[in-house]
């Protein structure tokens, strides 16, 4: 158990750089040398607002023990916010969150809210960049992708007479 904890400390020291990196779940298994931590059962990773839940989360690094990929599958459901302060949560099979490129993947059943002004999106992959705000959505199985705003009107309606 002591030895694990070891290995653990000295990945999450340099894995949080300007905000704390913590992931809880039920079991960890780490490969420093090929840069792979894999947590299963009830995995829960948090960083600054940013939040990731799911079956098995698997964080790979690189030389400098850097993350290039997060990888969460199974049951996976997420809060993030973007550079410009949109709020998003939502739910997915899998999801990807690339850190070099601010860029999280959304794969099977991704349904994503974007809180602040309840746009949903329902497809099979779903793209969100977090520094510019760019999303993007495709669907699998000639179904469509659904897409649901909340428009405000103008004016009030009359009441019929």
């Amino acid at each position: 158990m002591f030895k694990r904890l070891f290995m653990i400390i000295p990945l999450f020291v340099i894995l949080a750089t300007a905000e704390e990196l913590k992931v809880i779940s039920d079991s960890f298994k780490g490969d420093q040398r090929q840069g792979v931590s894999v947590f299963t059962g009830n995995g829960k990773v948090t960083k600054g607002l940013d939040e990731l839940n799911a079956s098995k989360v698997t964080i790979y690094t690189d030389k400098e023990n850097k993350p290039t990929k997060y990888l969460a599958e199974g049951d996976v459901s997420f809060y993030i916010v973007t550079e410009l302060g949109e709020k998003y949560k939502g739910k997915s099979q899998t999801a990807i969150y690339l850190p070099n490129e601010n860029e999280y993947q959304f794969f099977k059943k991704v349904d994503l809210i974007r809180i602040d002004d309840y746009r949903r999106v329902k497809g099979d992959k779903v793209v969100v960049n977090t520094i510019h705000g760019h999303a993007s959505a495709e669907s699998a199985n000639d179904e469509p992708v659904v897409m649901t705003f909340t428009i405000q009107d103008k004016k009030p309606k009359s009441s019929p007479k």
